[in-house]
């Protein structure tokens, strides 16, 4: 992280053009790997966006119709019966996930101050207060202890192996946003009195904060009303599992809105920053206004973002994939999607990265024009 921002606010310019500002013309491969990702996460990441706010409005509106069925509602919304075999085209999950896409258009064009910085002002404080409730409410719950005891701070190192390791890894690189040009590009609005040291330091902190916040939150909560055996994770635990949570906890209607606005909030500070990424680039490189552009990124983005959503359970929509282990397969277009990003794309300019600050740029250029303040070094 430090070396991304370090590189953008040395550059001041986007993600692509740092690298030739600097006088690398040979590393803008990075530049273009990291906006690249930026486009196809968003893409898929705005319909999650969109089924997230599907979901506050669930809880708002029908929340027993939710806990009648819960996987079946959410299989519902991605155009699927279980029951029946029936598919049909997912309607209302692109309907929400174009509501999303349309805040996120309406923040960028806004810019930087008039936008990004006016709604983090109001969208982080409102995260924290929320996080701050729910885990209140988890607390309160019986049974909840235990599950703090025995599923948070305790750990069978057993079942730790290097896939937990890997695991964790992506998970820090997607959560910190590493690898997307999003850094390069919010480091290059820094001014140079911002101490990049201790913002990283920040950064990492608050984002760590938050996950072990959430932990807490979240998996005593099951414990005290489902049961350790159905602690999960993924879309499935997010949008069905937890409906029993919210069904067996007094006022559960309530928190199940306070829970999903918390990803609401989440998902569109991490959505903003990424289109920000795109949209910074082709201002800059080619001038473009910035109201038109970002209506075009973001409405092709949606568009792409809709055979994510389509592949899940109403069509047989596949990519292509190849790794060691498994040789040549065909997962559904949106598994296709996040490998290509996850597993391929973010580590590649990640490293690229490290490659470039660590031996052809070099720290001593990075400490000494862009973390030294004033004459003296920063701690860092």
């Amino acid at each position: 992280m430090l070396s991304e921002l370090t590189i953008g606010r040395a550059a001041q310019a986007n993600a692509i053009d740092s690298f030739h500002k600097l006088g690398y013309r040979g590393f803008k491969w990075v530049g273009v790997t990291g906006v690249a990702v930026a486009f196809i996460v968003t893409s898929y990441y705005c319909h999650v966006g969109g089924w997230v706010l599907r979901y506050v409005v669930s809880y708002i509106t029908e929340a027993q119709t939710v806990y009648a069925d819960p996987l079946g509602y959410f299989y519902g919304l991605l155009g699927y019966n279980a029951a029946t075999g029936e598919t049909w085209f997912p309607l209302t999950a692109i309907l929400f996930a174009a509501v999303f896409m349309a805040v996120n258009a309406f923040i960028i064009i806004k810019g930087v101050e008039g936008g990004i910085e006016k709604f983090n002002k109001v969208g982080m404080p409102a995260l924290f207060v929320i996080l701050i409730v729910l885990l209140v409410r988890t607390i309160t719950l019986d049974g909840a202890q235990v599950g703090f005891a025995f599923h948070m701070l305790s750990c069978d190192w057993s079942k730790v192996g290097f896939n937990t390791f890997l695991s964790a890894l992506g998970q820090a690189f997607f959560s910190l946003s590493l690898g997307m040009a999003i850094m390069i590009t919010y480091g290059s609005y820094l001014p140079k009195h911002e101490n990049l040291g201790k913002n990283t330091a920040l950064i990492c902190t608050m984002d760590t904060l938050v996950a072990l916040i959430a932990g807490f939150i979240i998996v005593p909560a099951v414990f005290a009303t489902l049961g350790s055996e159905n602690v999960g994770k993924g879309g499935g635990f997010a949008f069905a599992s937890l409906a029993g949570v919210f069904e067996h906890m007094a006022g559960g209607a309530f928190f199940g809105v306070l829970f999903y606005m918390l990803l609401l909030f989440a998902a569109l500070t991490s959505s903003i920053s990424l289109i920000e990424g795109v949209v910074a680039f082709l201002t800059e490189r080619f001038g473009w206004k910035r109201k038109p552009t970002t209506v075009i990124v973001c409405t092709l983005m949606f568009l792409i973002g809709c055979l994510y959503t389509m592949s899940q359970a109403a069509f047989n929509i596949k990519g292509i994939w190849f790794d060691f282990a498994n040789g040549v397969s065909f997962p559904i277009f949106g598994d296709f999607m996040e490998f290509l990003t996850d597993r391929l794309m973010i580590p590649l300019c990640a490293l690229g990265v490290c490659i470039f600050t660590g031996w052809i740029w070099k720290p001593a250029n990075a400490v000494t024009h862009e973390i030294e303040l004033d004459g003296k070094r920063a701690a860092v």
